[in-house]
This record gives C-alpha cells, structure tokens and sequence, in this order.
C-alpha cells in the first residue's frame, strides 16, 4: 500500500496540472469565440474530445457502463459536455474572461451544494451561511460597473456554473465505480450522437475570417480542457486524495485571472481579486462545515 506521504506526493503535481490547464479554459474560449459561433465551438469540441476518448478506452479496452448508470452519464452530459461549454462561449461574447472568472470561484461551492443534495447529506447551518455569503459577493460584484460588465452575460455565467456543479458532482459518484477520466470519456460518447449534427449544421460557411488564435481556441478547448485535464485532475484526486488534492480548485480562479491578464492582456481589476478572494474563503469555510 502506498503511503500517505506518497500518495499526496504524486497527487500534487498530477492535480495541480489540471488546475492550470482548466484554468486556461475560459481564456481560450474567449479567443475561440473570436472565429467561431458559440455552438459550433460547444460542438467541435464535444466531437472532438469524444474520439479522444473513444481511442483511450478502445485502445485500454475499458468496460461498457452499465445500463442503469447512463442516467447519471446524461447528467455529466448535461453539465460538463454541454451546459458549461456553450453558456460560457455565449457569456464570454458579451464580458471578458477576466470577468467571468470570478464566478468560477463558485464552481467548488455549486459542487459541493449538488454534492449535497444528490447525495442526501444534511450539513451544518455553517454551510449554508457561507453559501449564501460566497453568493452575495459575487453578485454583489456582478452588480459593479468594473466596464466590463454585462447582466447576461452574467446570468449565463451563473446558469454555466450551476450546471457545471451538477455535472461535477455527479461525475464524482459515478466515478468511484468507473474511474474519473472514464466518466468524461463515456459522457462524451453518450452526447456523440447530439453534437455531430450541432456540429454539421453551425459548420462556417467559410474558414477565410477564422484566425490563428481562434484555432488554437478550439484545439485547447477539445483536446485540454475536455479531455486531458480532467486525466491529470482525477488522477490527483486518486493518488493524493479527494479531500487534499481537491482543494487545489481554490487555486483555479487566480490561475485563471494571471492568464487572462498575460496571454490576452485582459484588465484586472482589483474587484476582481478582492472578490474571488473572499470567494474562495467562503468556498474553504463552508466546505468545513458541509
């Protein structure tokens, strides 16, 4: 058996890979909506993950998930292939991604939230207090005028991060039984079916205006973001454990906000900081008391 040292030892680096590489999700997106529409990039990169997956369990010839497990692989579906992609490439046509970031500091808290409710556990009233507080400061900054605001893109935001909640919660009970990236990879298979026609049907009608950057985008979005980081983040989360690994996520928004300041050279305010701080203080707090 391998030691606990040991275990946290191997579990760091592998999950906090995968904290930078979804931390580099919303930026990349940004750029990819630049040349493409919001549901042919949510599609693209849906088919494109999805063969990626398909390869690994075919080529590692993984079990099929049992019937009665692809209700809880639609959910993931819902949340993590489809729900989040397209709400955020929608948000991120009218607010920068510095600006969406902040709400990613709920993404931990929404988890846990879902966590709660689909898995039937009462916590304490501590919890729910710094739920409530993380969420008022984040709306509360959504409500100032940083120059970069937009109230829909704003409420797609909320509606990707809830979504995306559900979709991570339900991916981590189904994978103590499958294995975390064989979640992601049967949920992309199970959504194959929708996104090819998504897909064929928002093709551009022409590549002449597609950029560079845009490309990039979208192969970083499919083959990264959907795929590759979530190898690295569960493989963490299996050899470091759940608990200590998974507090890495806290890092995710601060990681993001460097990136969007760096590589897009995205005003950052210090709103921004100041609000994805205190965020993720709530989110460890009543993460405590769930």
């Amino acid at each position: 058996m391998q030691s606990a040292g040991g275990g946290w030892g191997n579990g760091l680096p592998n999950g906090l890979l995968g904290v930078i590489i979804f931390s580099a999700s919303l930026p990349a997106t940004r750029v990819a909506v630049g040349g493409f529409s919001a549901l042919f990039l949510t599609s693209a990169r849906a088919v494109i993950a999805a063969l990626l997956g398909a390869a690994v369990l075919g080529l590692l010839r993984q079990a099929r998930p049992e019937r009665n497990d692809l209700a809880s692989l639609a959910i993931v579906s819902l949340g993590v292939v489809i729900g989040f992609p397209l709400l955020t490439a929608l948000a991120l046509q009218h607010i920068t991604s510095a600006h969406s970031i902040v709400f990613i500091g709920l993404l931990p808290l929404s988890t846990a939230v879902f966590g709660v409710l689909r898995g039937g556990e009462r916590p304490q009233p501590l919890f729910w207090l710094f739920a409530v507080l993380g969420s008022a400061t984040v709306a509360g900054f959504a409500l100032t005028n940083d120059g970069t605001a937009s109230v829909t893109g704003d409420l797609l935001m909320v509606a990707a991060i809830v979504l995306c909640g559900l979709g991570y919660a339900e991916g981590a009970a189904l994978s103590r039984r499958l294995g975390g990236w064989q979640v992601i990879s049967w949920a992309l298979l199970l959504a194959l079916p929708l996104m090819v026609p998504v897909a064929v049907w928002t093709w551009p009608s022409t590549w002449a205006g597609v950029s560079v950057p845009a490309w990039i985008g979208l192969a970083y979005v499919s083959i990264f973001s959907m795929f590759v980081g979530f190898i690295f983040w569960y493989r963490g989360l299996a050899t470091g454990g759940i608990a200590r690994v998974g507090q890495l996520q806290q890092l995710q928004p601060f990681f993001g906000l460097a990136l969007a300041g760096l590589l897009l050279h995205e005003p950052v305010a210090w709103s921004m900081i100041a609000a994805t701080a205190l965020v993720v203080v709530c989110v460890v707090v009543a993460r405590r008391f769930a």
